[in-house]
């Protein structure tokens, strides 16, 4: 389910604005610092902090995001993508090698720890001292991967509320939306939907 999170967070830097229109979380160096400062602990950066920000980390994050949000579409197809990016997908080989590639860059092997008092936790650490840079990509791309790959990718949705862009993981039978504010939206618009066709009649 961490992977499933970290994932999805990472689609989730392109939302809503709040006015109508679509922001990204990583339009600029320091979106991305931000983000990447945000989520230390699930990006395995606790030990040396995140890679610093700058350019090339900026494209490769992006690049891993729109093969994710392909993917995604994929993968809630035959209901519609989100419409953030539904007319500018990547081609699902492409995005698919995209994400293979990202996470084959840093060899990784498990390793067990057992504190006391505590359940022991395996983790799939790097070999070596990979850059830091292709160790954040890698890990960005193995929760992907797992994201895709697993069980979560069935109850993966587009939100079919008005003006939102978001993926989510359908948590209960009853979920419709990403949010409760989404789903107020969406009743919303269909109540002035209904009160525009009565009042046409």
């Amino acid at each position: 389910m961490e992977a499933t999170r970290l994932a999805l967070d990472l689609v989730g830097t392109i939302h809503h604005d709040g006015h109508g229109g679509v922001a990204d979380d990583l339009a600029d160096i320091a979106g991305l610092a931000a983000w990447l400062r945000d989520r230390t602990g699930a990006l395995d950066c606790t030990e040396h902090g995140p890679p610093p920000a700058d350019p090339a980390l900026l494209t490769a994050v992006r690049e891993l995001r729109a093969a994710l949000r392909s993917l995604c579409a994929r993968a809630v197809h035959p209901a519609p993508p989100s419409p953030a990016d539904a007319h500018r997908l990547l081609p699902e080989d492409q995005a698919l090698t995209r994400l293979n590639a990202a996470a084959a860059r840093v060899p990784t092997a498990p390793r067990l720890t057992w504190q006391p008092g505590v359940p022991p936790v395996l983790r799939h650490l790097p070999v070596g001292t990979p850059p830091a840079a292709d160790r954040l990509t890698a890990t960005l791309a193995r929760a992907a991967l797992a994201l895709l790959g697993g069980p979560d990718r069935e109850r993966l949705r587009a939100c079919p509320a008005p003006r939102c862009v978001r993926y989510f993981v359908k948590e209960h039978a009853r979920q419709e939306w990403c949010t409760p504010s989404c789903g107020n939206r969406a009743r919303v618009a269909r109540h002035h939907e209904r009160r525009r066709r009565a009042a046409n009649r």
